[in-house]
């Protein structure tokens, strides 16, 4: 047990003191990345509650007409998936074109709009145009972080540096499920698209943050 408990000790230190001395890349990412699942976040939690009112009339919560509301969003959350499936074969090519921390400014930009827009869609067909600006977003927040810090960190410690960079996925899911709900009722009439548009806001506020950061292969790929 003092074997276990001094190794348990080790690996907390060496987290902890990796926590403080992070590359300044994997800061600056840092950031992003958690605006970027914030934003995530929020649109995973509101956007099938949000669009009954915006293209179904704003029926009663449990109506056939709600239902079927909610069913358009798992469909569009779908849509998606399959724009990211698709987009993820062009990403390599445009980080090679515009370099990987352009790319990725892009399609984060594109992912906020998409959520931005679900303001004024009223049309529940557009709302695949929406969804195809946050399926370019997911594309690249799925690779191009990863690809960014992986030439910038010492690769033997590749594996606890990007332990800890998830962090900063964990991190903005524990405050999205204790606090936004609270704000969204007490502050903001419970409105749900109100939800999905600040997490528009939060991806364009990602995307900007990108600018801060320090890509150190600038005319490399996704390699």
């Amino acid at each position: 047990e003092k074997k276990h408990n001094k190794r348990w000790m080790s690996q907390a230190k060496e987290i902890t003191h990796g926590v403080f001395h992070m590359p300044v890349v994997m800061r600056q990412l840092a950031l992003v990345q958690f605006f970027t699942w914030m934003g995530l976040f929020f649109m995973w939690i509101y956007f099938t509650v949000a669009i009954p009112k915006t293209c179904f009339g704003n029926p009663p919560v449990g109506s056939e007409k709600y239902i079927e509301a909610t069913q358009w969003g798992s469909v569009c959350f779908g849509f998606y998936s399959l724009v990211t499936f698709l987009f993820s074969f062009a990403l390599p090519k445009m980080a090679h074109i515009f370099s990987r921390k352009a790319t990725h400014i892009i399609c984060l930009f594109c992912g906020g709009i998409g959520l931005l827009a679900v303001w004024f869609i009223t049309n529940k067909y557009l709302l695949f145009l929406s969804m195809t600006g946050v399926g370019i977003a997911w594309a690249s927040v799925l690779a191009m972080p990863y690809a960014i810090l992986s030439t910038d960190i010492p690769q033997e410690k590749m594996g606890l540096f990007m332990g800890i960079f998830n962090f900063f996925i964990i991190l903005p899911e524990i405050i999205s499920n204790l606090f936004v709900g609270y704000v969204l009722f007490h502050f903001l009439h419970n409105d749900k698209i109100l939800a999905v548009v600040a997490g528009g806001i939060v991806l364009i506020i990602a995307g900007l943050l990108m600018l801060r950061v320090n890509d150190h292969e600038k005319e490399g790929g996704l390699g």
